[in-house]
């Protein structure tokens, strides 16, 4: 063997700071948190401005905070933060004073949930958020509950002159809203481009107060009025294009009433459980409002598929579309009105005709069985809906032949499709799947009672299944073509190149075809077996191997064991969140092979897995220490003092659901 001098070896010189910019440009936010782990160099390199954009601080009100924010005073830039647990006592009084006094110019999005501050502690802060661009105040109650916020002109100068660039404002959830405080904030921010009143008590036409109409009266002190939102609209119209009013009793004339606001044009409108609403409102909107591009009425149960002909024949410009829980829509339009108008109106096909559509919500639209979707995407028409996202959860009339015509009309385009509690979707749906949509991110397939392993791994089951006399092995055999199948180029089936629209035939030739494995998917972000029973530690561990998997849910699989956890930990090390509630197979020697593997798991859900114990605790707190939720109620071999350990070593843990552990009994109430 040849000798070699120390000398001989050349010093490999240090990547410049803009190569390593530039190289850390392509990872994504967890890989590049490690990353910055490699040297100094890259640590500063993975300090450079263009990672600061968009990036979200959330933490608790603590002593703890004030250093924090002490440390981001120091950047150049602050995009957002996200306080929690604010109240009226010093500490939460200092912690907002430290933000003004660091952060005051560089901040640009502010958002306090689940917090009961003072108005004198937010009327100290407001005026140094010089670049504000979003404010959150949902849910807010103390700041409105004694109608004097904002009512001295002093402090409406002050914040005026801060707030004057606010494009965003969220005001959702305000019980004790009225026209006085509405008018006085509002004031404040002159070029509002979204506005969000949702779940707000507004008085649409009748003030249950004074017991009368609402009319043209002087601005209440106890609600906010229809009256009031309209002139808000008509001041700002240049700038609003986004406004949410779901969870209201906003009524059909007074939506007409703000759809007819002069020269406003939305460009977004919410109104998710707006129940009132009906026909003739959703016609009345399109019609005075046709630059609609995201339009979400989902929960609007009244709706019938007229609204839907509507929104087709007029929304041209529509990218979101979300009719979610809109029970009464059918597949077909209004045949008696189609006739009447010597034309045939067939609602879904109709707005699947709309080339713009990107996002459609059908879920729990129980009437939806997939033939009018597959119908509108292989129309006549040249312009067709590109869909990257597309949901029927709970549309249990969907069927194969329905998911197997939609894989390969949507095969380009699709990025997350969401099938849970389909309970008619098998196997073959799932090999159709894998084999035209594999540039998918997220997939649901919670609650596909049908599906098996052999649809995971796509192949077709044996018609006899016989224990292996050799070994004894009494599990599932699989055909010949598991071993040299190739998972990740699926086969080219023989009708690869005809039309679009299938037959019967082309499914049954479908059938007796090796199919694509799930593992087709390498692009997968997203996955949710959630309750599919007949799923085993055979699929799960020849499949679920995802790089960049984040979300993952296996629970109510009560056949898998510690092998698939195992597996999923190794082949998966980018898991954020992990879901294994009710796996009984699942057990402390499963969480021990797999927590070395999971440093990014950020969630981890072990509901009623009664095989897990103190000890699976003890490798959590060593191994995965960014974990920020964790849920293990009714694990009767857990203790609470073990909990409250975890709970100490772990600093980013904030939830932890633990209901019922150490065999208490869940019939007891305190």
């Amino acid at each position: 063997m040849e000798d070699y001098n120390e000398e001989d070896f050349i010093e490999t010189p240090e990547l410049p700071l803009e190569i390593i910019v530039y190289i850390l440009r392509f990872l994504h936010t967890s890989d590049r948190k490690e990353a910055s782990l490699v040297s100094r160099s890259w640590y500063y390199a993975s300090q450079d401005l263009h990672f600061q954009r968009n990036i979200t601080f959330c933490f608790p009100a603590s002593s703890s905070s004030l250093e924090l924010i002490r440390g981001l005073g120091g950047k150049s830039r602050c995009c957002s933060l996200i306080i929690s647990q604010l109240d009226g006592f010093s500490m939460s009084r200092s912690l907002l004073l430290e933000v003004g006094l660091c952060l005051g110019s560089q901040l640009e999005s502010l958002s306090l949930p689940g917090s009961s501050i003072t108005e004198a502690s937010l009327l100290a802060l407001l005026p140094r958020l010089t670049s504000l661009r979003r404010l959150n105040l949902r849910g807010l109650d103390s700041l409105f509950m004694s109608g004097a916020f904002l009512s001295r002109e002093e402090h409406r100068q002050q914040v005026r002159s801060a707030l004057c660039g606010l494009e965003e404002l969220d005001l959702s959830n305000l019980r004790y809203l009225s026209d006085l405080t509405f008018n006085r904030l509002t004031s404040c921010t002159p070029r509002l481009r979204r506005l969000s009143l949702a779940g707000c008590h507004i008085a649409f036409e009748f003030d249950p107060y004074r017991g009368c109409p609402v009319g043209d009266v002087k601005d209440s002190s106890a609600l906010l009025s229809l009256r009031n939102l309209r002139r808000l609209l008509t001041e700002q119209k240049s700038t609003l294009v986004a406004l949410d009013l779901s969870r209201t009793s906003i009524t059909p004339e007074s939506l007409r009433t703000i759809a007819q606001v002069q020269d406003l044009v939305l460009e977004e409108l919410c109104l998710h459980g707006c129940k009132e609403l009906t026909d003739y409102s959703m016609e009345m909107l399109v019609k005075h409002q046709p630059s609609l591009q995201r339009l979400d009425i989902s929960a609007c149960t009244e709706l019938t598929s007229r609204s839907v002909e509507a929104i087709a024949r007029s929304l041209k410009s529509m990218t979101h579309l979300s009719l979610s829980r809109d029970w009464r829509i059918t597949e077909k339009g209004n045949a008696t009105r189609a006739s009447h108008a010597h034309m045939s109106s067939t609602g879904l096909a109709d707005l699947l005709s709309v080339s713009s559509l990107r996002s459609l919500d059908l879920s729990e639209c129980l009437h939806v069985s997939g033939t009018e979707i597959v119908k509108g995407l292989t129309g006549s028409c040249a312009a067709r809906a590109q869909l990257e996202t597309l949901s029927l959860k709970g549309c249990t009339y969907i069927r194969d032949l329905a998911v197997f015509s939609l894989t390969q009309l949507l095969g380009v385009t699709l990025r997350e499709l969401d099938l849970t509690s389909c309970v008619n979707v098998t196997d073959l749906s799932v090999r159709a799947i894998a084999t035209y949509l594999q540039k998918l991110v997220v997939l649901r397939l919670g609650r596909c009672k049908e599906v098996t392993d052999w649809g995971l791994l796509g192949i077709m089951e044996t018609t006899k299944c016989e224990p292996d006399q050799a070994t004894g092995d009494k599990g599932p055999r699989f055909t010949r073509t598991f071993g040299n199948m190739g998972f990740f180029k699926p086969p080219r089936l023989p009708f690869d190149e005809r039309p679009k629209l299938v037959t019967q035939n082309d499914l049954q030739q479908f059938k007796q075809q090796a199919g694509a494995s799930l593992l087709a998917l390498n692009r997968l972000q997203e996955l949710d077996l959630s309750a599919c029973p007949k799923l085993t530690d055979i699929s799960i561990t020849q499949v679920v191997h995802y790089p960049d998997l984040r979300r993952l849910s296996l629970s109510m699989l009560p056949e898998i064991s510690d092998a698939s956890l195992a597996s999923v930990a190794w082949h998966c090390r980018s898991l954020t969140s992990l879901a294994l509630s009710h796996c009984p197979g699942i057990s402390d020697r499963g969480v021990a092979q797999a927590a070395p593997y999971l440093h990014r798991l950020q969630h981890l859900y072990l509901s009623c897995c009664n095989n897990i114990t103190d000890r699976s605790l003890v490798l959590l707190g060593q191994h995965c220490n960014r974990l920020r939720t964790l849920d293990i109620s009714r694990c009767k071999n857990i203790s609470v003092t073990t909990v409250d350990l975890l709970q100490s070593q772990l600093p980013f843990l904030e939830n932890v659901h633990y209901k019922f552990i150490g065999g208490a009994d869940p019939t007891l109430t305190l």
